[in-house]
């Protein structure tokens, strides 16, 4: 069996190391350590342990580097899924067959650390993932494949998420064995000159302007969903949205402004506004915008 070294952290590479594991003999993990301020489970971490699979842990790339320097590993490829560190030419080199990154975007659009909520948040109607085998650089190594979906309308960045786990999965069965059997030549990315580049989100993003226009606004509450989702002040109520529709045809008002109808809540933006159709007030469950009005009407001074 062949035998891989895997380098990811989140969820997502949890999921992809899952799936490996059951076609290839996993040598060692490679992860980051779990931060001092985190307390939940580090899912990488945890099904290596369960397997009995080493696992060393590397937080940038002089550690990575060094760690390398004082271990021989003997797998002919690594694979890389969210992992966050961008890799030396000594710790590719090392593999024979390089690193394979499964990258969840049609590269080159949308290179770098947050490639599916920037799907979400520009409105792309196709997502999808991309086999790539490593260089030194920030995703332009050359293509394996890459394979698109379709993006519902009312897509979260944690729903597409989920498919794109599943097509990454089907692209490892399918073209990872190719690859390794020399079948497939890995070609250069196309027009690397019309390259965009996701960024870090952070937890300042969450906070929701309502001046900026509806359709904005809108993309984010389902791009920041799980994280670092969209919070607002509504009245005197704080909340997370967690979905909206936007109106059109209303006279506008000033951004912020609330208007509470029988059945809807509704808040003016820069241009439109927005039916809030559920949200999460702070310490309470999610609850649908009916729920919310029957119980915090009074708070909203609308």
């Amino acid at each position: 069996m062949t035998s891989i070294v895997f380098f990811g952290t989140g969820p997502v590479a949890a999921a992809s190391l899952a799936f490996l594991r059951s076609k290839y003999n996993i040598e060692a993990v490679i992860t980051k350590p779990r931060a001092t301020s985190f307390k939940g489970e580090t899912p990488v971490e945890t099904l290596a342990n369960t397997n009995d699979i080493p696992t060393y842990f590397v937080t940038k790339r002089s550690e990575l580097d060094e760690l390398f320097d004082n271990n021989q590993f003997t797998s002919q490829v690594g694979i890389v899924v969210d992992f966050g560190i961008i890799m030396s030419k000594a710790v590719i080199d090392s593999f024979p067959m390089g690193i394979i990154n499964s990258h969840y975007s049609l590269l080159p659009r949308w290179r770098g650390a947050d490639p599916i909520s920037y799907t979400v948040l520009a409105g792309d109607t196709k997502a999808g993932v991309s086999l790539m085998v490593i260089d030194e650089g920030l995703d332009t190594g050359k293509l394996i494949t890459s394979k698109s979906i379709a993006v519902d309308t009312r897509e979260t960045t944690g729903s597409l998420t989920k498919k794109l786990i599943a097509l990454s999965n089907q692209l490892f069965a399918d073209y990872l064995p190719r690859y390794l059997s020399g079948e497939i030549t890995p070609k250069n990315q196309p027009h690397p000159d019309r390259a965009t580049f996701s960024h870090k989100l952070h937890k300042a993003d969450s906070v929701i302007d309502w001046h900026e226009p509806a359709i904005t606004i809108e993309r984010k509450i389902r791009a920041y969903q799980p994280w670092p989702q969209s919070r607002a002040t509504l009245g005197s109520v704080e909340a997370i949205i967690t979905a909206a529709d936007i109106v059109t045809g209303r006279e506008p008002a000033t951004p912020g402004s609330i208007i509470t109808e029988k059945s809807r809540l509704l808040v003016a933006t820069r241009d439109n506004w927005l039916a809030i159709t559920s949200l999460k007030p702070t310490g309470k469950k999610e609850m649908p915008i009916q729920a919310f009005l029957a119980g915090y009407r009074h708070s909203l001074g609308a």
